[in-house]
């Protein structure tokens, strides 16, 4: 009897405590919503790395799917956005992460980037931005 109570009482814990370690982590799959059109734009899946950097790459276009980054430059242009890595560098810093920075695949351009979970960590507010962060942009990504 006392082992069935000890695993009722693990389970409970287990389950009550497994909502607030995924609010936790902003790692997991998102996505992401057209500023302009408010319709599904794509998914992208961030990893947490051992250092605990933040990664983030497209993994679905929702639209127009074969894309390519036609206005990237470097290693990235004429690549795939599906596929493409558009989120790096990202590290803990108090609620959130910052110092990372995020490639916007329609411009081709790189700005700085910070990202914060937002209720409950079903939601996570990804801010780009140049210079200080009052010069920028900032989307709300749904947890999937």
């Amino acid at each position: 009897m006392r082992k069935h109570l000890t695993l009722a009482a693990t389970t409970l814990l287990c389950a009550a405590l497994s909502p607030f370690a995924l609010a936790e982590s902003a790692a997991g799959t998102w996505k992401t919503i057209d500023d302009e059109t408010k319709q599904a734009k794509a998914l992208v899946q961030i990893s947490e790395l051992p250092s605990g950097e933040l990664s983030g790459r497209i993994v679905k276009l929702f639209n127009n799917p074969d894309a390519v980054c036609e206005k990237c430059d470097g290693t990235n242009k004429g690549k795939p956005i599906n596929g493409l890595n558009i989120l790096w560098g990202l590290q803990k810093q108090g609620e959130g992460w910052e110092g990372g920075k995020i490639l916007d695949p329609k411009s081709g351009k790189v700005y700085s980037a910070k990202a914060k979970l937002i209720d409950g960590g079903r939601k996570l507010e990804v801010r780009g931005f140049l210079g200080v962060s009052l010069l920028g942009r900032t989307q709300v990504w749904e947890r999937q």
